[in-house]
């Protein structure tokens, strides 16, 4: 009896992780550890914690062009499955929409609305109803559209420090409704944005108040998502809806260059960037934060040097290893190679808090951040984990469009 218990139980635990890979191939992010460099760098962040394994929050963010982004968030009336089926049906429609518009240059928000609420009317039972955010940003106009059905507002801070709040422009999406609306907002001088759902927002934090009385501050004092997911979670002790949130920051508060250095692609100028690198840290603070930026410093130049500059692969440099001669490879390669490495020191005051902005820049090929995706889902999986130790040691590392520059922001 214990063994046929024993066996259900890890039955039942293969089938859940099972449906969260497929809900984790649904939800479409174009911008895993990639910055939006067309105009500016563009900083885009995702917290997306389901409370169950089916999860009736959903959301995509996805690269239209070198200019548009499109977002959205899609949030199923209830919990369960009934809620699960319907928000990953829509989503994976949407983003089916979305490759058949990319693929032929002919991407239309009206359409993409128009087509999803077709499919989703008679999947939606009677009374049931669905709240969705459909997004998009065109930095080349300086613009945003957007259809907001019965979602929590959205959330814009101005380069003054302003807060601009833009409420929904439709009632929630139910089995009958064909009409909408799309609204349209200027950008430019948008320093950050903030997109969620009602989760987020709805969350009980003390006696007779939730998180909808802070939101707004703990936004305004964040200037990044890993500050507001902190201000979050000190104050929701217990999570009582699926939280999805995307956290937009554009770079172009006034910053200050700290220092920039260019190095050889030789194993020497490792040991001189870092050294380098920890001196400039001194300068600055001494305290937690600038050991975690060494240890990120470290990861990423190496990735620069070998991966980037030398082009050895993951697998080439498993194959070197076994082989006991990576090292000899990389001397032989490093003498060949008159490739330099970049590195870039920005500091930026926001408020209270300091932030050092540390960019790497390599000549090499550069890599698909979405390969990063897939290595990280594998546990077993050695590959990357460079990448995934930095990001724990910072608050968020966001690679340029070919692949080959990476920024990381510390507090010091």
């Amino acid at each position: 009896m214990l063994l046929l218990n024993e066996t259900l139980e890890n039955y039942s635990s293969y089938q859940e992780n099972l449906s969260f890979a497929k809900e984790l191939n649904i939800l479409r992010n174009d911008f895993y550890y990639k910055m939006i460099d067309s105009t500016q760098n563009e900083l885009v962040d995702f917290l997306y914690k389901p409370l169950d394994m089916m999860s009736g929050d959903a959301y995509t963010a996805r690269e239209i062009d070198e200019y548009r982004t499109f977002y959205l968030i899609v949030d199923g009336m209830g919990k369960g499955l009934s809620a699960s089926l319907t928000a990953i049906l829509m989503t994976s429609f949407i983003n089916h929409l979305i490759d058949k518009m990319k693929m032929h240059d002919s991407f239309d928000l009206h359409i993409l609305i128009t087509e999803s609420m077709e499919y989703i009317r008679p999947i939606l039972l009677e009374e049931e109803i669905l709240a969705i955010d459909y997004i998009v940003i065109d930095n080349s106009y300086g613009r945003m559209e957007y259809a907001k059905f019965a979602m929590p507002v959205m959330l814009l801070q101005t380069d003054e420090r302003e807060i601009i709040r833009i409420k929904s422009n439709n009632p929630p999406m139910n089995k009958y409704q064909k009409k909408f609306s799309i609204s349209e907002y200027k950008t430019l001088g948008i320093a950050k944005l903030l997109f969620y759902s009602d989760g987020v927002v709805e969350n009980t934090v003390f006696e007779n108040q939730t998180y909808a009385e802070f939101i707004e501050f703990d936004f305004a004092t964040s200037y990044t998502r890993e500050d507001l997911k902190n201000k979050i979670f000190e104050k929701i002790k217990v999570q009582e809806d699926d939280i999805t949130l995307i956290f937009i920051n554009r770079l172009h508060y006034t910053s200050t260059v700290v220092s920039e250095k260019s190095f050889d692609c030789t194993l020497e100028s490792i040991d001189f960037a870092n050294e380098w690198y920890e001196k400039e840290l001194k300068k600055l603070s001494t305290n937690e934060s600038t050991y975690n930026a060494n240890i990120v410093f470290t990861e990423l130049f190496m990735n620069a040097y070998e991966h980037g500059n030398l082009g050895i692969s993951a697998s080439y440099k498993h194959q070197l290893l076994n082989d006991d001669i990576y090292f000899e490879t990389l001397l032989k390669k490093s003498e060949e190679c008159e490739k330099k490495i970049v590195v870039k020191l920005d500091k930026i005051e926001d408020g209270k808090s300091t932030y050092l902005i540390t960019q790497i820049t390599d000549e090499g090929v550069g890599f698909d951040t979405q390969i990063l995706a897939t290595i990280f889902r594998n546990s077993e999986s050695f590959n990357g984990r460079g990448v995934f130790v930095s990001r724990k040691n910072c608050f968020g590392i966001y690679y340029n469009s070919k692949g080959n520059s990476v920024l990381y922001l510390n507090k010091v």
